[in-house]
C-alpha cells in the first residue's frame, strides 16, 4: 500500500451530474467533487453505468488495464466491465461498473410499465461489491469514502465486515447520504441471501436490512457508517429515530445552502482526512 501523505476521497453514488439525476444531491456531488479536488485533495468517483447514460457524448470508454475481475453472487460469475470518463470542466476522472445482465437495460430502476425491478438488490449488491473490488485493483487507499444513494447501501457494512483487513481500506472513514425513499416496494427476498458475500457477515449483521425497504437500506448502511448525510430536509421518521447522533457517530443535517457552496461538505472531509 502507497505510503505517501496524500490524502484521498472517494465518492461512491448511483447518481452525479451530468450523468444521472434523481435528488438535488447529483449537482451538490458534482461542484463537491469539483471543489474537493481543486483543494489539493485526490479524488475519484465510482457510480453504476446505466444503460440510459449516452456513451459517445460523455465519452465513457473501456479500462482495459483494470479487465479481468468477476464478481461473485450467490456463486455466480458476472464479469466487471469498468469504464471511465473525466467529469466535464475538470479533471477528475469517473469509473463506470458496468455489466450486460445488470445495467445494459435502457432503464435506471423500474422497466418502462413503471415495475421496479425485480433483480434490483442483485444489481445493489453487484454494484457494492464491483466498487470495493475496483479500489483494490487501483491500490489506491482512501482516506474517505462517502457512499451516496441506495445502491451504496451495502457498501459500509461490507468495509466492517468482508473488506475490514483489507490494507487498501486499512484508514478509510465512512460517510453515508441517507436520502429520502425512492421507491416503496421491497426488494426480493433472496435479497438477504444474496447479499451475505463472505464468511465475516453473519445474519444478525443484516438485521437492519431484512425488511428490503428502501428505510431499511438507509438505516443499515447508517448504522455501519461513521458520519451521515441527511441528503434532504424531509426524512423518513424511521430513519431519523434510528440515525441519530451518538458518541461515534457524527451526523449532518441537511442545509439548502448545499446547491450554491459545499465548504461544510468539504471542511467535513478534511476534517476526516486528518483524524
Amino acid at each position: 500500500m502507497s505510503v505517501d501523505t496524500k490524502k484521498r476521497v472517494l465518492i461512491i453514488a448511483n447518481e452525479l451530474s451530468p450523468y444521472t439525476e434523481f435528488t438535488d444531491f447529483a449537482q451538490i456531488l458534482n461542484k463537491l467533487a469539483i471543489k474537493t479536488f481543486d483543494s489539493g485533495l485526490e479524488v475519484r468517483v465510482i457510480m453504476p453505468r446505466f444503460g440510459v447514460i449516452n456513451e459517445r457524448r460523455h465519452r465513457l470508454h473501456e479500462v482495459v488495464r483494470l479487465s479481468g475481475i468477476n464478481v461473485i453472487i450467490d456463486k455466480d460469475d458476472y464479469p466487471l466491465i469498468i469504464k471511465v470518463a473525466s467529469l466535464p470542466n475538470a479533471r477528475l476522472q469517473v469509473y463506470f461498473m458496468d455489466n450486460e445482465d445488470y445495467f445494459k437495460r435502457k432503464s435506471v430502476f423500474r422497466d418502462d410499465q413503471d415495475n421496479f425491478h425485480d433483480d434490483n438488490g442483485e444489481r445493489m449488491i453487484f454494484f457494492c461489491k464491483s466498487a470495493l473490488e475496483t479500489v483494490k485493483k487501483f491500490g489506491w487507499p482512501p482516506h474517505v469514502i462517502h457512499c451516496h444513494g441506495w445502491m451504496t447501501s451495502l457498501i459500509p457494512l461490507y468495509l466492517k465486515t468482508t473488506y475490514k483487513k483489507e490494507p487498501v481500506f486499512g484508514y478509510s472513514k465512512i460517510i453515508y447520504t441517507a436520502q429520502p425513499n425512492q421507491f416503496k416496494e421491497k426488494l426480493n427476498p433472496n435479497f438477504m441471501k444474496k447479499a451475505m458475500i463472505s464468511n465475516e457477515i453473519k445474519e444478525k449483521d443484516l438485521d437492519p436490512f431484512k425488511d428490503g425497504t428502501n428505510s431499511a437500506l438507509t438505516i443499515g448502511a447508517g448504522k455501519s457508517a461513521d458520519v451521515v448525510i441527511f441528503g434532504a430536509e424531509k426524512m423518513d421518521k424511521k430513519v431519523t429515530d434510528e440515525l441519530k447522533p451518538g458518541r461515534y457517530k457524527k451526523v449532518l443535517k441537511y442545509e439548502a445552502g448545499w446547491k450554491d457552496d459545499v465548504t461544510e461538505l468539504l471542511e467535513l472531509y478534511k476534517s476526516l482526512t486528518e483524524s
